[in-house]
């Protein structure tokens, strides 16, 4: 009997089903992680700790995106997924054993030199810290300390990558939380002493990768240390990690030359590296929910989607992709501009995190917001390429986007100080996605653009008019003074925006309402394997 329902119907309810589970997973984690910067910043508000940590953060991350979850996920699960679906499940298991051993040479080797490179290092990406020695040797001193979390955190991005690639998302989904849990942990009981939050990455590190090892070895996997380092599949993983590892240098050198430029406290003010990090930590709440969540839902669909002769189901999946970040990021981004003050000073405000560092926190989110739903457009539109296995492409494009981002930066840093770099990062953010876009339109030929510029339209619209009823809300009902005040005006704005955005949805018939209540009132007659 017909369920009536294709099979990309099918496909994209699989999607959301994955989605949705790396969306909670991902929600918890960024609560944890809300948690966690509130209670940084409550230690150290915005000043040298607080900035040591950024900076010692930010050198182990740079490397865990070129080898860890960016790299490797984009590059092992097309790859796997195909290995997957056309070879027997020892030929599987064999390239992930070689890729493995791989991947254990590199990361040992990165490890040990970031220890003993770490003083040029530190110094290279915060020229800015060189005038204060102090800052500089608290600096240098734990970025050694934590560095080993490249080798922990880039073995947890292989475990979740071969999972994703057998269709299994919840175990790695929710494996970050750990981090998160060990980190708070370990700041509360050390104080504000920094070598509770060193101790804290190492740790949760570590349980990041052993939660997922269980499901691993259910799933197949055996650690083989005899099956070598050469094997076809894993040239072809290294073949689309290279031109993913540029692109993802391109990426982090935007982070790095916002911590140079905002290193430079004689010109952009005191506390720049820490300002940017906090504010930026808020644009990646929904990022990482939504748009994080469905690029790495999409990815193994698409990439099976992509061997079809007809990419038919390949233009409808990513098409429903986007319209889907529109459909959560637009609102997101005009709501975050209209109340960036209140959301900085209901979660951050207090302890160290003084007046100053909630007004110059507040004015960078406003501009950051501008170029929220293009960053997780970007996220999409880079699966769709690494599904046609095509990792240079998004790669010349970062690189277009780092040139655009240091120019603005040198520009807007004078007249406007820490909220140049911000409006500098969304402008280049939207160039990434306008041109990603246009290739992508001219590489496939039955993907439309006027269905999804009919779509942002009617979001945008709705996003604006949800703005401007937030506003009159948030203005007439503000309750004054307390803590507890402030978040009962937070989550009286948030209820507001959530409600006014449904409602003029509906108003404007924004077609992916619809396609929500089908998709959370319909059962699927397929779904992803758990």
């Amino acid at each position: 009997m017909s369920t009536g329902k294709s099979p990309q119907d099918n496909s994209n309810r699989a999607v959301f089903k994955s989605a949705s589970i790396i969306s909670l997973a991902t929600l918890i984690s960024r609560i944890l992680g809300f948690i966690r910067d509130v209670v940084i910043a409550r230690l150290f508000g915005v000043y040298i700790y607080a900035q040591a940590f950024v900076i010692a953060f930010r050198i182990p991350n740079l490397l865990r995106d070129f080898v860890g979850e960016g790299a490797t996920n984009a590059a092992v699960v097309p790859v796997m997924s195909e290995y997957e679906l056309k070879h027997t499940r020892q030929e599987y298991w064999e390239l992930a054993g070689v890729f493995l051993n791989i991947l254990l040479v590199v990361l040992s080797a990165i490890t040990l030199l970031g220890i003993l490179l770490s003083p040029l290092l530190v110094r290279l990406i915060a020229p800015g810290f060189i005038a204060d020695p102090h800052k500089l040797a608290v600096t240098i001193k734990l970025n050694r300390i934590i560095f080993p979390y490249i080798l922990l955190i880039g073995l947890s991005a292989y475990s979740m990558g071969i999972l994703n690639s057998l269709k299994h998302f919840s175990i790695p989904a929710f494996a970050p939380c750990l981090l998160n849990i060990s980190i708070i942990v370990f700041a509360l009981l050390y104080g504000e002493g920094i070598k509770g939050l060193a101790t804290g990455i190492l740790v949760g590190g570590s349980l990041q990768l052993l939660v997922q090892v269980p499901m691993l070895y259910r799933k197949g996997f055996r650690f083989n240390p005899a099956c070598g380092l050469k094997h076809p599949g894993a040239r072809s993983i290294m073949a689309l990690m290279l031109p993913r590892v540029f692109s993802s240098c391109i990426y982090q050198l935007n982070n790095f030359a916002d911590s140079i430029f905002g290193s430079l406290a004689f010109i952009v003010g005191e506390g720049g590296v820490a300002i940017l990090y906090f504010a930026y930590r808020i644009i990646q709440f929904p990022i990482g929910i939504f748009s994080n969540a469905l690029s790495q839902a999409l990815l193994p669909t698409l990439s099976v989607q992509a061997l079809e002769e007809d990419r038919k189901n390949f233009t409808l999946s990513a098409s429903f992709g986007l319209r889907a970040v529109f459909f959560t990021l637009l609102p997101a981004s005009v709501c975050f501009m209209v109340l960036s003050r209140q959301i900085i000073s209901s979660l951050f405000f207090g302890g160290r995190f003084d007046i100053y560092s909630a007004d110059k926190t507040s004015e960078v989110l406003f501009f950051y917001s501008i170029g929220l739903f293009a960053y997780g457009s970007v996220k999409v539109l880079q699966s769709c390429f690494f599904a046609l296995k095509d990792t240079v492409t998004p790669a010349k494009v970062s690189f277009f986007a780092f040139i655009i981002n240091i120019a603005l930066n040198c520009v807007l840093m004078f007249p406007m100080k820490i909220s140049g770099l911000a409006l500098a990062t969304s402008l280049s953010g939207l160039s990434s996605f306008l041109i990603l876009l246009f290739i992508l339109k001219k590489r496939i030929s039955g993907f439309k653009l006027p269905p999804l510029f009919n779509s942002f339209l009617r979001i945008f619209l709705a996003s604006l008019l949800t703005g401007a009823v937030v506003h009159t809300v948030a203005k007439t009902f503000f309750i004054s003074a307390g803590t507890l005040n402030k978040f009962m005006n937070l989550g009286l704005s948030i209820f507001t925006a959530c409600l006014s955005y449904m409602c003029f949805c509906l108003i404007l018939r924004v077609p992916e309402i619809r396609e929500l209540k089908q998709w959370l009132f319909k059962r699927s007659s397929t779904g992803p394997s758990e």
